[in-house]
This record gives structure tokens, sequence and C-alpha cells, in this order.
């Protein structure tokens, strides 16, 4: 066997080796247990039957997993729009740290998940609770009715779709960008929670606008 043979089937010993380490430590559950996901489903409409039925889906789709034990929370704020009552998405969903389903740190507190230059919400790690990414065109936009900092905006508009009772036409939903991409010009485009306003609260609309009504879910203990 020549050198280059050699460290050839060494290299991929190694790798062998690399890949039956992480293989044993899921086995054993020793990676961080997933506490963060982007749906891989939703009623694809702004109507989620408030807070309390976008945790149950967030809840849902966590325990389909195996990680039902822990307490589940959509990343959603509600306004005093329509005699609403105003509740900030980070307030919500604990304290972290926050974990992919691959055992991605993805933030270590709430501080560093709303600082774009510190949190690692991405294309590659943002993904769904099954351990897949998101692919294909139109499905970058998440509902979050939420400022850059994970708060409600005033309520002199509808940026909830009703507080997330709505698959009206018309309304809207503030969305971000869970992939971090966006016109260069507008930087604000690459925000993962205030990207950009829906351009209504149904199906057809949140399809048009760039999404399919996606979600983000925290587990907040």
């Amino acid at each position: 066997m020549t050198r280059s043979m050699k460290l050839t089937a060494a290299a991929l010993g190694i790798a062998a080796l690399g890949v039956a380490v992480l293989s044993h430590a899921q086995s054993k559950g020793t990676l961080p247990q997933m506490s963060f996901f982007v749906t891989s489903t939703t009623p694809k409409t702004g109507d989620l039957g408030g807070l309390a039925g976008a945790d149950k889906l967030c809840q849902d789709l966590a325990k389909a997993e195996g990680a039902g034990n822990r307490s589940w929370r959509a990343y959603l704020s509600t306004s005093t729009y329509g005699g609403g009552k105003q509740v900030n998405a980070r307030e919500r969903i604990g304290r972290g740290p926050w974990y992919n389903a691959k055992g991605v740190l993805i933030a270590r507190n709430i501080d560093e998940l709303h600082d774009p230059e510190r949190n690692a919400i991405s294309a590659q790690n943002g993904l769904t609770e099954k351990g897949a990414m998101i692919t294909g065109r139109g499905m970058h936009d998440i509902l979050t009715g939420s400022d850059s900092q994970g708060r409600a905006f005033p309520g002199e508009m509808d940026t909830t779709c009703s507080n997330w009772t709505s698959s009206a036409a018309g309304g809207s939903a503030m969305l971000g960008h869970f992939d971090r991409r966006g016109s260069s010009e507008l930087l604000h485009m690459k925000s993962w929670v205030q990207a950009h306003p829906s351009v209504g609260c149904n199906q057809d609309a949140l399809r048009r606008t760039g999404g399919q009504g996606l979600l983000y879910c925290f587990a907040a203990r």
C-alpha cells in the first residue's frame, strides 16, 4: 500500500470514527436536547387559534419527535390592535440556552438571541423539529408579529393577523426571514424576526408574500 493510500485510509477511518462517536452520543442522549425549531407545518394562514393554538402546535410537533417533555412556546407577539392584549414574544420563550435538532447552539440567552451578530439562526441551522433544512422557493417568511427585539408593535395597525385569529385576505402579520437572506440595500430584510409585513392573512396572501405561515418554536423550560 502506497503512502497516499495509507493516508486516505486513515482519513476515512477518522471520518467513520467521527460518525460513530456522534451516533453514540445521540443514542446516549449526551447531545443537547432540542429546544428550538422551525415548524415543518402550520395551518398556512394567520388563524392559529391565538397564542394557545400556536403553542399547542409547537408542543404537538415536539412531542411527535420525542421532545414533548418540555414546555414549548411559539415565538409570537400579540398587540392591543382591536382591543387585544399586548404580549411580547421574547417574554414567552424562557431564558435559554436553545439548541436545534442537531445540537447546534442557537443562542445562550435572550440578549444573544436578539443580537444579529451573535445568534446562529440561519438557513443551515434553522431546522425543523425533524432536523430537516427548509428548502424551496417561497419558504423563508416566518410569522412573528414582532419587532427586531421580539416586542409587540403599537396597536395602531394589525401586525399579528388580529392576534393570530384571522385568515382574512386583509390584515397583516410581521414576518422574519429564518435564512437571514434579503436585499443588500435593505439590511432589515435579513432579520430573523422583523423583515417585512405580509400582504394579508389568508393562505394565498402568505404564499404571495414569500412563506407558508411557519413558526419558530422554543422550549421555555
